[in-house]
């Protein structure tokens, strides 16, 4: 079929409000004059589905379950990552103007607005995928368009120790760190993992423990059975209505939560998580952005700036409130895993500062001076 006559079919069908189905499809062409076999039927049918109520041409990319990021930059330039780096995809859009439909439409699904007038969107689709998109001429030459899948389940513990994210060995230290409801932080750069590791290690939390998530855009999927779930919103059209991080974590301490969770600590509510895990909710986690776990307590004072603390204030809220520092990052090969563990201390000026306790070596974890601290904190685990 050509892209012509499949334009025209898919005009009809918009304008008719017909569902993508065979039998629409097969009515819409012979309005065009066309009959054609059941396979050439089916094969049209299936293309406008995903057009017109799927992902288009991203459609088989999102199936795979290797791939964590899709993004179009250009009708031409589609790339995937499938947990190696990105790579260019043999995907094409017929034009620049097919990759702004499927955006837009993408966008309605998730109930959010995307013209000239607001011309990016930061969404969550219903089946939990992240999209972010940005309209010409912001967008220099393209629609730019980018789509973070967010699995179903939760990796396991071994599973991700044969992945190489985990070293062998180390989920005896991970899992000793939750069951002793030591709080900790899961640092690392964009893309890293540091998600997909805090769901795993989650789903290790005990069945009679309520896990509150407080996150910005729903992404963590713990395999546990007592989870609640809180997600920010954004502001209407008239600007009211804004629901944020800070306020879900200030209602998450009202749902009697055994372990409290901020899935991306970016803001204000850094002064919120701090004073709750100061106050008896232990084993609370979250993740950062940081390039190595040596950052974290910096990146912590400039959030705690926007939270109103002073220098001072933050660093004993962050002695008193955090124990340990998950470092994840990506090798050049672009296989995620842990890179590091560190433990949180002051220093003789009284700042906290992070004290390496394990680093991936050769054959895996290699222990570190602050690995005595950090087994005295998980119950003096043998590894």
């Amino acid at each position: 079929m050509t892209a012509g006559l499949l334009e025209a079919v898919r005009q009809r069908l918009v304008e008719s409000g017909t569902d993508p189905t065979p039998a629409g499809v097969a009515a819409a062409l012979r309005a065009q004059g066309r009959l054609l076999g059941d396979a050439q039927v089916l094969g049209a049918a299936e293309e406008l589905r995903c057009e017109l109520v799927g992902t288009g041409p991203l459609e088989p990319l999102l199936a795979d379950p290797l791939v964590t990021d899709v993004l179009v930059s250009a009708p031409d330039r589609v790339w995937v990552d499938r947990g190696a780096g990105l790579e260019l995809s043999d995907v094409v859009f017929p034009d620049a103007a097919a990759v702004r439909r499927l955006a837009q439409r993408l966008a309605a699904v998730a109930g959010r607005r995307l013209d000239d007038a607001r011309p990016w969107v930061d969404a969550r689709l219903p089946d939990g995928t992240r999209m972010h998109a940005v309209l010409p001429p912001v967008a220099v030459g393209s629609t730019c368009l980018s789509l973070r899948v967010v699995r179903p389940r939760a990796f396991s513990l071994a599973e991700l120790t044969a992945a190489g994210t985990v070293p062998p060995g180390g989920e005896q230290v991970l899992g000793a760190l939750v069951e002793a409801r030591v709080s900790y932080l899961v640092s690392g750069g964009t893309g890293s993992g540091k998600t997909t590791l805090l769901s795993t290690l989650l789903g290790l939390v005990g069945e009679r423990e309520r896990i509150v998530l407080a996150e910005d855009s729903a992404e963590l999927r713990p395999d546990h059975p007592h989870v609640v779930r809180l997600e920010t919103r954004p502001a209407n059209q008239e600007g009211a209505g804004r629901v944020t991080l800070r306020d879900l974590v200030r209602q998450a301490l009202r749902m009697r939560p055994d372990r409290l969770v901020v899935g991306e600590v970016r803001g204000a509510e850094v002064a919120d998580l701090l004073s709750a895990l100061n106050t008896g909710h232990e084993g609370g986690s979250g993740t950062v952005h940081a390039n190595t776990a040596a950052d974290v307590p910096a990146r912590l004072e400039a959030l705690g700036t926007a939270a109103g603390l002073d220098r001072a204030a933050l660093h004993s809220q962050v002695a008193a409130a955090l124990s340990v520092v998950v470092h994840l990052a990506r090798d050049r090969s672009g296989q995620r895993r842990i890179a590091e563990v560190h433990v949180l201390e002051r220093n003789t000026q009284g700042l906290v500062v992070t004290v390496p306790a394990l680093r991936w070596g050769a054959g895996g974890f290699v222990h570190e001076r602050g690995w005595e601290r950090l087994r005295s904190l998980i119950g003096g685990v043998r590894w």
